[in-house]
């Protein structure tokens, strides 16, 4: 019986070369644009951003050449919820988050597949840069990084669970960018050349602080610049607007350079150090997922990133109770962050991945 795939197409380049990929494999596709937010719901020009009108044309163009149905799914009202909602409430808790795990996990993955599997589709294929393979063994999926590092994105996807697993195709995974844009080229794809977005869709102008003054409504009072011994050093514009690790933009002349090292979202004000205040070894995480186990039962040596462009680094992670993990690393980071995943490898396999919850000095 022939398969069936829908193929969850951005606009981009990346999934219009999986949907063709998918194609040629032998299966029947369908293509499916998700409709996250409306451009005035953000403050953007219309074709400004992914998902915008014109990445829904240049998706439908690319389903009609390969000769499959196009849909477009209404989703605002979950992203909203899950990825906006979320973003806004971590920064205003402290934290820094990552709306494109939460997009995926609660979006392509979920409301997505769902859909597809409703239609009848076997699976849900991506342009995402990472692999799946299932262990004979233990039967249990496991999530790989790309053959092209550069373009790895297995650090954003590691909270797939294992039904997810056995229903995603990621068609790019052992290919090169250069190989899906000469494809794309020779396929005619009018997105062949089409830049690949960079910043976060809701936010294109990487102005996050703009962004929730405009959708919240509401304006992040000014605090205190506290220095290592709480002395009062000069004023912020609001807790909310600062990142640990942060140094430009501080507006602070203290003779030497300063950063971000500590804030404290209750009393508003934001803690600056040198770049030394910044190094840790140890997080906790919460919120795990693991790939070749159920659980962690047992401490493990792997390596660990703790954002989206750091190197993998060698770690041991110890298991705790109540689902936690703790994460030790050999040598001290900088600026591990709560709310950034933490993303553990054994080698090119994802062991599994959580939120960081407290780092500990």
């Amino acid at each position: 019986m022939e398969k069936k795939a829908l193929i969850a197409m951005s606009g981009g380049v990346d999934s219009s070369v999986a949907a063709y990929l998918t194609k040629e494999a032998g299966c029947h596709c369908t293509g499916a644009t998700m409709r996250l937010y409306d451009n005035h719901d953000i403050g953007a020009e219309i074709g400004s951003t992914c998902c915008s009108l014109d990445d829904v044309e240049d998706a439908r163009a690319v389903a009609t050449r390969l000769g499959m149905r196009h849909y477009v799914f209404n989703f605002t009202d979950d992203f909203h919820e899950k990825v906006i909602g979320n973003f806004i409430r971590c920064y205003e808790c402290g934290t820094t988050p990552n709306p494109c795990i939460q997009c995926n996990r609660h979006l392509k993955f979920d409301h997505l597949l769902r859909r597809g599997l409703e239609l009848g589709c076997d699976w849900v294929v991506t342009g995402h840069y990472a692999r799946i393979r299932r262990d004979d063994t233990t039967g249990r999926y496991l999530l790989y990084k790309a053959v092209d590092i550069s373009k790895d994105q297995s650090y954003v996807l590691y909270s797939l669970t294992q039904h997810q697993l056995a229903h995603t195709l990621f068609p790019l995974g052992e290919m090169s960018k250069s190989d899906v844009r000469r494809i794309a080229e020779e396929q005619g794809f009018v997105n062949a050349r089409k830049k690949d977005s960079q910043d976060i869709c809701f936010v294109p102008d990487g102005d996050y602080v703009a962004f929730m003054e405009r959708y919240t409504g509401k304006h992040y009072e000014p605090g205190d610049y506290l220095d290592l011994q709480g002395n009062v050093v000069g004023r912020h514009r609001g807790a909310v607007c600062y990142t640990l690790g942060q140094r430009k933009g501080l507006n602070l002349a203290m003779g030497k350079p300063v950063y971000v090292v500590a804030k404290d979202m209750e009393k508003n004000t934001v803690t600056v150090g040198p770049n030394e205040a910044l190094f840790s070894r140890t997080l906790r995480a919460n919120d795990w997922n693991w790939f070749p186990f159920e659980d962690l039962t047992a401490p493990l040596e792997v390596t660990a990133k703790a954002r989206y462009n750091q190197s993998p680094q060698p770690a041991t992670v110890y298991p705790e109770e109540n689902g936690f993990a703790r994460v030790v690393f050999h040598t001290p980071q900088r600026a591990l962050t709560p709310g950034q995943a933490v993303v553990l490898y054994d080698g090119d396999m994802v062991v599994g991945g959580g939120t960081i919850c407290q780092v500990i000095k």
